[in-house]
């Protein structure tokens, strides 16, 4: 066996198409069934544009560096669906620029967890993970609770969106300023992680674990 690994290790040419095969097959687990039933320029069923507070919620995430530790892609492999719940679809990330996609998991994937804790939980956690995660290593963010949002910067953000083809109407932008006033920066960023949930799908590509409805407009 040492032997035949040593003749394999000395054939460059061979390593090379058995690791380009390897990595074939990787990218074809991951990337392949995320299309199933979901083409990757429309929306999944139920998926909305976020709201005016959901979006500076998501604006605080990414400038924050939340995916660095989170990803939001739940991959169709059953260790991850049984944990997670139903495997992520590219019409679920069609409104988000940038998606946030990812293998990086320092902390748990993310892609779930909208419902999964109340309101006072976030709130607790992001101020002070350890107080309700003993064991997190997740830094706390407590100057967001006294950083106000801008709605007039909200409003900016929907435009920005708008441009790269999220369905935001005059309307919609106008009211933004109204629907964030006298909201914190974690008010925004917990509403953003209770956006996230799964989107609805047949039976048949359903997982064990619950399959939540997704960004429903109310």
């Amino acid at each position: 066996m040492s032997r035949g690994h040593e003749k394999l290790e000395r054939n460059i040419g061979l390593m090379a198409v058995l690791i380009a095969a390897v990595i074939s097959v990787g990218g074809f687990v991951e990337i392949v069934p995320l299309l199933v039933g979901s083409h990757m320029e429309q929306p999944a069923p139920g998926v909305r544009p976020l709201s005016a507070l959901e979006v500076a919620g998501r604006n605080v995430y990414v400038r924050e560096g939340c995916y660095g530790c989170h990803s939001q892609q739940v991959r169709s492999l059953d260790d991850e669906t049984l944990r997670y719940g139903p495997y992520a679809l590219a019409g679920e990330s069609v409104y988000d620029h940038p998606f946030q996609w990812g293998s990086k998991r320092t902390g748990p994937d993310l892609s779930r967890v909208g419902g999964r804790y109340s309101n006072d939980w976030q709130r607790v956690h992001l101020l002070n993970p350890r107080d309700v995660v003993p064991e997190s290593n997740m830094p706390g963010y407590p100057w967001l609770a006294d950083d106000r949002l801008d709605g007039t910067e909200v409003a900016a953000m929907m435009t920005a969106l708008r441009r790269v083809g999220v369905p935001y109407d005059d309307a919609t932008i106008a009211a933004a300023a109204t629907q964030v006033d006298g909201k914190s920066k974690l008010d925004a960023l917990i509403a953003y992680l209770q956006s996230l949930k799964a989107s609805p799908r047949e039976p048949l590509a359903a997982t064990s674990a619950s399959a939540l409805p997704s960004r429903m407009a109310p």
